[in-house]
């Protein structure tokens, strides 16, 4: 029977010249052959690699021009001494260490490729859907636009900043358009998120979020305002006083709906020292504005705000409610002003039979009063209830994406 022949997994040995073969038994000569195996894979010029592996006709390598030493004390000096093997690997290094360095050219377009070019699968949609299951398919666009809205959100800021969110009007949107732009930024930021209500007449964040086993509040903060602030500050010390949203990854500081307006009333002072204690803790606070737009703690808010959020509906009133206030501020002049130019105003459809053209037009109403607009469609989640980002279509998720990118560029500064 004919046997099988064997295939060995050992590479074939590297071809060895005439002179390494003699050299096996004298070790010198065997360490200089290693050293120029060692050398053919190196990245040098061709011209150090040749002075460092040619041999003379008796075996030894020639001299280095350039290799000069200082006798120590007690030495022979360099001409009476025995010389040195020359053609080592570090004196081939050290040669090409000190040749001359080629031109660079700073025009050559660099291989390396953004993620945002495509490199990343697609992981939303039908695509994503393939691409769980084996396929490698690019994003679509709207995929690449939230995740660069992703990006920009994500952009930590220099300093802890305030969002407002004002309407003059009830039901105007401004609770959910805290939530939601809390949502986005605690989801996508590496930054502590807070939301905070300010709202003297029985707010309603609360309501629409997630409670932890405390019952405490926005009136328990003020008591212990000045032992928070005299004390080095942790994130223990601030989770009795505030109520973590885990699956959007930010907190809120509520109100007490079942106190009077009278028994939970913040004048200017204690904003002032609320928001200190917040700014410790938080980077970036979203402020749930009351109705009021007379009162101290409203007012105050205003002097505290980096950047505005006009929250409005489709709602010709809410709309009307919100120019007015832009046009206020601009009247007022100075940051007031500024403040009112660089707005973002974002326009909720609160109906699931929206008025045709409807949305469009309130939108463009507001494009010369602010800096940045955007719509957002209608979603029977926001309706009534605790509001989860994951639980809104995939339309409305794209809509406050952009919402919160817009609001990210007045505030990554």
């Amino acid at each position: 029977m004919t046997e099988e022949p064997i295939i060995s997994a050992i590479p074939a040995p590297r071809p060895q010249s005439e002179p390494a073969k003699q050299s096996a038994s004298r070790p010198l000569a065997a360490k200089r052959d290693i050293e120029a195996f060692l050398l053919d894979d190196l990245a040098m010029p061709e011209d150090v690699k040749t002075a460092a592996t040619e041999t003379s006709p008796n075996g030894a390598r020639p001299k280095a021009a350039s290799a000069k030493s200082t006798p120590l004390q007690g030495e022979a000096s360099p001409e009476s001494a025995a010389p040195a093997p020359a053609g080592s690997a570090a004196d081939a290094l050290r040669s090409f260490q000190s040749s001359p360095a080629r031109a660079v050219d700073d025009d050559r377009p660099t291989f390396l490729r953004d993620a945002d070019h495509g490199d990343v699968p697609a992981q939303q949609g039908f695509r994503g859907f393939l691409n769980r299951i084996g396929f490698s398919l690019e994003p679509t666009g709207e995929e690449r636009r939230d995740r660069q809205w992703r990006a920009q959100v994500g952009r930590r800021v220099s300093r802890p900043k305030t969002v407002s969110i004002v309407n003059g009007k009830g039901g105007a949107n401004k609770t959910p358009t805290t939530v939601l732009l809390a949502s986005v930024f605690g989801r996508n930021s590496s930054q502590s998120v807070l939301a905070w209500d300010n709202n003297g007449t029985r707010g309603t964040l609360g309501w629409r979020t997630t409670g932890d086993e405390h019952k405490s509040h926005v009136m328990n903060l003020l008591d212990d305002a000045d032992e928070l602030l005299g004390s080095k500050p942790t994130e223990r010390s601030i989770d009795g006083y505030v109520h973590y949203q885990p699956s959007d990854r930010f907190s809120v500081l509520r109100t007490e709906p079942t106190l009077l307006a009278a028994e939970q009333s913040v004048a200017s002072d204690d904003f002032d020292a609320l928001h200190s204690v917040v700014s410790r803790y938080f980077q970036i606070t979203f402020v749930d504005s009351g109705n009021d737009e007379s009162a101290e703690r409203w007012l105050r808010m205003i002097d505290h705000t980096d950047q505005l959020v006009i929250a409005s509906t489709t709602v010709e009133e809410h709309a009307e409610a919100g120019a007015l206030l832009l046009e206020a501020l601009t009247n007022r002049g100075g940051r007031y002003a500024e403040l009112a130019r660089n707005a973002v105003v974002i326009v909720s459809e609160p109906s699931p039979s929206p008025k045709p053209g409807q949305l469009n037009r309130i939108t463009r109403g507001f494009e010369h009063l602010a800096r940045a607009v955007v719509a957002v469609p209608y979603d029977a989640h926001l309706v009534k209830g605790q509001i989860k980002f994951e639980a809104l279509k995939p339309a409305t998720k794209h809509a406050w994406l952009r919402a919160a990118a817009a609001v990210s560029d007045g505030i990554a500064n």
